[in-house]
């Protein structure tokens, strides 16, 4: 036990409900505090005794700790979610007056490589929604390609969520506690209303809220988005690799390809700033130069 623990233990609790309150998601309220977890019972002092050495000492370990479930290191993007979790802990921590000095502040930290996802083609996208076989596979494109959505909204989607008739989808749980509503084209609007009138019904659900639902009822989960992708992916020749998120980023870089601009994208996605948006999407310099 280091001096300060039971504190800590407090005050790491106290930093989870602020997370909920301010309406992050709730992977994020998990995920954020058990980073913070791990940070304290590496350097094992109290809050008010971390210096930018500290930090910078459990960036150096975990570039170096190996992985805990599979062999190799640990990914650039995990060791980049701990760092997320210090800054956003800290900045807490000197916004609410608990700390005078922000020992991350001053702290610079390599980002990330991009992993060039590239987006499918708009010939490849029909190829996929020819290949449904049911209205749940239908639903589940339009929710990650025609409505742009991020995976963990797609899990949290209810059904009070989207109103069909006015053609809208709202994102409640948006990344970064961002909320957005997501305009619908009718088609669109009118297939997701047909899994929710007949083959949602049919489900028996037992979860009355969830807009998307299993074989028993329940929720559907992030990895049953996963495999039903995958089932959807096995019947068409599309030989290459493709996630969820590949659908996201399709339909961002064929809104801008139709000429939608580059800041309608962003709010469509909800993203929060220009250049994150120009990561999912491949922008052409000629849209580049309109800004």
């Amino acid at each position: 036990m280091y001096i300060g623990e039971n504190k800590t233990v407090v005050l790491i609790s106290s930093f989870k409900s602020y997370l909920q309150n301010m309406g992050y998601s709730k992977s994020t309220c998990y995920m954020l505090p058990d980073c913070i977890k791990g940070f304290f019972e590496h350097s094992k002092k109290s809050y008010s005794q971390i210096t930018p050495k500290e930090i910078h000492d459990f960036y150096h370990y975990l570039q170096t700790r190996p992985h805990k479930l599979k062999a190799g290191a640990l990914s650039e993007q995990y060791i980049n979610h701990h760092v997320y979790a210090l800054r956003t802990f800290f900045n807490w921590l000197e916004e609410t007056g608990q700390i005078q000095y922000n020992p991350i502040s001053v702290l610079k930290f390599k980002s990330p490589e991009s992993n060039h996802r590239q987006p499918l083609t708009q010939s490849e996208i029909k190829q996929l929604f020819a290949s449904c076989t049911n209205q749940k596979e239908t639903a589940l494109l339009h929710l990650f390609y025609s409505c742009g959505l991020r995976r963990s909204e797609a899990v949290t989607l209810n059904t009070n969520d989207i109103h069909f008739k006015q053609q809208i989808l709202y994102v409640r749980e948006g990344k970064g506690a961002k909320r957005r509503a997501v305009p619908m084209p009718q088609k669109v609007s009118k297939e997701l209303e047909n899994y929710y009138l007949e083959e949602r019904i049919n489900a028996r659900a037992k979860d009355d809220e969830a807009f998307m639902l299993n074989i028993l009822g329940m929720r559907l989960s992030g990895d049953c988005f996963n495999r039903l992708l995958k089932t959807i992916l096995e019947r068409t020749e599309i030989k290459k690799e493709i996630t969820l998120h590949h659908l996201r980023h399709s339909i961002a870089t064929h809104l801008l390809e139709s000429g939608l601009s580059i800041e309608s994208v962003r709010d469509f996605l909800g993203h929060g700033h220009l250049e994150t948006t120009q990561i999912y999407a491949k922008v052409s310099q000629k849209q580049l130069q309109k800004l």
